[in-house]
């Protein structure tokens, strides 16, 4: 009885015996599949490296003659079917090839139960593009074509100090979704002059890019003047994008299913043909200014007395380069005593340049009595849109001193106003008393009292006091060295006052630092717009004799406004930068 259980049983589970026995001696597999041989340079190549049984220690080959774009990707499946189970496990890699010709994908290797299993090589061969590349579009690749960052500009072939804007877009595909940026290299404009102009929270709008319908965001504008003729390069704007794209995957509520990828994109390098300013009809008195200016001349006042004051304004107002040209100066009378001109600036940078005024106001005192004409003045600009010089002059302006001391002839330039003769009326001579009659005051009387000698004696006390206050005057005078340097302290608080005002504003200050040193530039070297550059700057001051250091500190401030545009800077930076920037105009105007 128990022999034929015993035969019921084996009977019954020999199945099962034999499938695992047959299991046991599968033999492993491990294999390289290529979704193609033969491939255009611009298609994508998978590879998958496939085994029948788990292993550890994958090798996967060098890809020599490719990139890997995706990978490794891994997926298992098993199953039992009737009885026998199945097992595949894969590695997958998808490829972008970097050249044309023949390539070897080599050898990979795993390890199973403790041996070593290696695929065979395969040979790819990797033409020239295909016009309609047939690879399934990776999360990258959705990407890649939805996103382009482009560098418009408004103009490539501007002439010297002319405008130009540089509107950096970005342009978005419909399909996926921009969750975040930052600026990986922001570009320098070497040989330009850059003003970065304020862009509000970005505003996605319908736009067309290679024919092809997309959202356009404005990320930043640039307005340039270039500084020197010939080919300048524009660096290119370079940003780290991180996007949602969508897969073919949807979840449990049926809404589809986005990844995360992060994508590169640059705005290329773009090269302007700057051309240079004519040479036929430049007027003599051309200081640089390009755009479409007014000027003027006016006074205060044209009736004064001497010792008074009057102010003059040299005023140029449009559009072009208000900050990086110099104003014309007025020829004055020597008897007229002209102080250092305060400079005047309300210029504003808009998209399409600069636009508003610039002036210098002078203050006048006269010294003597008489007509004093203000001559006329000329100032000349280029304009870019009629591509011709243009001279505007101011009209003659005469100042009259009603009253004061007369001049010499050569101070004068008009006679003065005929005398009048006073001719004496009534009686001329009158009889003289020889007896008066004198009475006593009374017992009050002034002479002998306290009141007397105190005023007798007063002037005596405060001589030895008007000694000491001469004295005094005359070493505070002696001091050559000590006025100097209070002179140049003056001079620096007067051009760095607008940046002591916006001291913790960064761009704020930092602009109108940057601007009193051009100022300072502008008064001491009278340099021209077009040899605005550090070089330039460095070569002048080292021929002026000015000491090394200061030229390094003042070029050092320089590039410190420049990298304030782009860079974070602390309030303790911007203190040091101001107090470094009045110790270097007061010394470099001692030796200047």
């Amino acid at each position: 009885m128990k022999s034929r259980r015993w035969s019921f049983l084996l009977f019954l589970y020999m199945p099962i015996f034999l499938g695992a026995s047959l299991m046991a001696q599968e033999e492993v597999s491990f294999a390289m599949n290529l979704s193609k041989e033969k491939l255009g340079i611009n298609e994508r190549l998978r590879v998958e490296f496939t085994m029948n049984k788990d292993g550890d220690n994958f090798n996967p080959p060098a890809f020599d003659g490719f990139k890997v774009v995706m990978g490794p990707s891994q997926s298992i499946s098993s199953s039992w079917v009737n009885g026998k189970r199945s097992f595949s496990k894969t590695y997958s890699y998808v490829l972008v090839p970097t050249a044309r010709g023949r390539f070897n994908i080599k050898q990979a290797t795993i390890e199973i139960d403790g041996e070593t299993y290696k695929t065979l090589p395969k040979t790819v061969e990797v033409t020239a593009a295909v016009d309609k590349p047939n690879d399934q579009k990776t999360v990258d690749d959705v990407a890649d074509e939805s996103l382009h960052l482009v560098a418009e500009v408004s103009d490539g072939s501007p002439f010297l100090n002319e405008a130009v804007t540089v509107v950096y877009k970005l342009y978005v595909g419909h399909s996926i979704r921009v969750t975040n940026y930052r600026s990986l290299d922001n570009p320098t404009y070497n040989n330009f002059w850059s003003q970065e102009i304020d862009v509000s929270k970005p505003k996605p709008k319908n736009a067309t890019y290679n024919g092809k319908p997309y959202l356009s965001v404005v990320l930043k504008k640039v307005v340039l003047y270039p500084q020197k003729s010939g080919k300048l390069d524009i660096e290119p704007l370079a940003l780290e994008i991180y996007v949602d794209v969508p897969t073919n995957r949807r979840d449990f509520f049926g809404g589809r299913i986005y990844t995360q990828t992060t994508k590169t994109v640059s705005a290329g390098r773009r090269t302007l043909n700057v051309k240079s300013l004519p040479e036929a009809g430049k007027p003599a008195n051309f200081g640089g200014a390009v755009g479409d200016f007014d000027f003027s001349v006016s006074t205060s006042k044209q009736e004064l007395n001497a010792s008074e004051s009057l102010q003059a304004r040299v005023e140029v107002s449009g559009k072009g380069n208000l900050k990086l040209f110099q104003l014309p100066e007025p020829e004055l009378p020597s008897a007229l005593e002209v102080y250092e001109p305060e400079f005047d600036e309300k210029v504003r940078t808009i998209s399409t340049g600069m636009e508003g005024k610039v002036a210098n106001n002078y203050t006048i005192v006269p010294s003597y009595r008489g007509k004093y004409p203000i001559p006329s003045i000329s100032f000349s600009y280029f304009n870019p849109k009629t591509e011709k010089y243009v001279t505007l002059n101011s009209e003659e302006i005469n100042i009259e001193v009603l009253e004061g001391p007369l001049g010499t002839d050569n101070n004068l330039l008009s006679s003065s106003p005929n005398r009048q003769l006073v001719v004496p009326t009534g009686k001329q001579f009158h009889f003289i008393k020889l007896s008066p009659n004198l009475s006593k005051i009374g017992a009050n009387y002034f002479f002998g009292s306290n009141r007397f000698y105190l005023m007798l004696l007063g002037p005596l006390l405060l001589i030895p006091i008007a000694v000491f206050s001469f004295k005094k005057r005359e070493a505070i005078a002696s001091d050559v060295v000590g006025n100097k340097i209070k002179q140049a302290n003056r001079l620096a608080r007067k051009y760095l006052s607008t940046a002591k005002k916006e001291l913790g504003n960064k761009e704020a200050f930092y602009v109108a630092l940057e601007k009193g040193l051009h100022n300072y530039l502008k008064a001491k070297l009278k340099i021209e717009t077009s040899e605005f550059s550090k070089e330039k700057i460095t070569s002048i001051l080292t021929e002026k004799s000015v000491d090394p250091t200061y030229i390094d500190g003042f070029i050092g401030l320089l590039g410190n406004c420049e990298m304030a545009r782009y860079s974070p800077f602390s309030d303790v930076q911007m203190q040091n930068d101001y107090e470094k920037a009045s110790e270097v105009i007061s010394k470099m105007d001692k030796q200047l």
